[in-house]
């Protein structure tokens, strides 16, 4: 036997050897890895709604994704044109608002506020606030270029899920050529990926609920406009562990400001930390470790790291990849799902 065929034979040792040849890969193309990411979480949460619909129709692809886009299409061009515009406008008011009030006598001879406006100089916050100002501003000049990528997601994301079918067929040709063993090994680790990413976006969407429902109730007591667009907008920055709760504080205090002044963004803020301390203390360790069966100290480890290592993405990203590896190892094992198959092509 030839050491190719020794290696080939040593399933331990090629595997590992696949596996360090993806790790270079994504390393090389980490410069697109948001492309990557969002590219694969559309595809994978199109395609769960493709075995959905096929568990009781058994349809062709496209006549799931067509129509499904369209409405994703057409939910983010309203969103748009109805609702962004409205947040700059509160954004400007609230401003000059601020402004009004700062210069303004009442100001001036209001000893509780010349209290705090001493006490913030006294802290030297005036350059942590203007350096919270300039990264807000780098925040803004990057949205036209993660619109281009949600775009190019969406784009790759559609044409995957269209031809899913066709992929698989065209897919099983690598595993049947001369370095079958290469792409037999490398669907083998995609199969392990896709299944540990669906046990944990699925604790993740619930406890994305949980917030949404909490967060809801709050803004109908405070009698907030727009709740259930407000409430699209909640549910989908919960679907970020720990910080979505944190980045939903912004736009919802604006508009509490409008609605309620100053009592209004109190009531968010102290909203949001009751929140962000129920998903971090509570939701997180209890769902997140029911489903991937993993201690609570590993899912609080798993999140600080994966924040550390890849920031927003590690939070979303983290667990799944964890809770791959331990799969990888051997060290725990979820069971596979058996997806529906394909109809039969007349």
């Amino acid at each position: 036997m030839t050491p190719y065929q020794k290696f080939i034979a040593n399933t331990k040792l090629r595997r590992a050897a696949v596996m360090a040849s993806i790790i270079v890969v994504l390393w090389l193309a980490r410069s697109i890895m948001s492309t990557i990411l969002l590219t694969f979480i559309f595809a994978f949460l199109v395609t769960r709604v493709i075995n959905l619909v096929r568990r009781r129709l058994h349809v062709r692809a496209v006549l799931v994704v067509a129509p499904l886009y369209l409405i994703v299409l057409a939910g983010m061009m309203y969103a748009l044109i109805h609702y962004v515009p409205v947040i700059a406008n509160q954004t400007v008011h609230l401003y000059n608002q601020v402004q009004t009030f700062y210069n303004s006598k009442a100001f001036a001879n209001n000893q509780a506020m010349q209290w705090v406006l001493n006490a913030i100089n006294s802290m030297n916050l005036k350059t942590q606030l203007q350096a919270g100002i300039n990264t807000i501003l780098e925040y803004a000049g990057s949205i036209t270029a993660m619109g281009v990528t949600l775009l190019l997601s969406l784009i790759l994301s559609f044409f995957f899920t269209v031809e899913i079918d066709e992929l698989k067929a065209f897919g099983a040709r690598f595993v049947t050529s001369p370095f079958g063993w290469y792409f037999a090994d490398l669907k083998y680790f995609a199969d392990k990926f896709i299944n540990t990413f669906g046990v944990v976006i699925e604790a993740q969407i619930f406890i994305a609920i949980v917030n949404t429902v909490i967060t809801t109730i709050t803004l109908i007591a405070l009698k907030m406009p727009n709740v259930p667009s407000l409430a699209i907008m909640v549910f989908l920055l919960s679907m970020i562990p720990v910080a979505g709760a944190i980045i939903s504080v912004v736009p919802l205090a604006i508009i509490a400001f409008t609605v309620d002044g100053l009592q209004g963004v109190i009531t968010i803020i102290v909203m949001i930390l009751v929140i962000h301390m129920l998903e971090a203390y509570v939701l997180n360790p209890k769902f997140m470790s029911t489903r991937t069966k993993l201690p609570v100290f590993f899912t609080f480890v798993v999140l600080l790291v994966g924040e550390r290592l890849f920031g927003t993405w590690g939070l979303i990203v983290g667990i799944p990849i964890f809770t791959f590896i331990l799969d990888i190892l051997g060290v725990k094992r979820i069971p596979e799902e058996a997806a529906p198959k394909p109809p039969a092509k007349k």
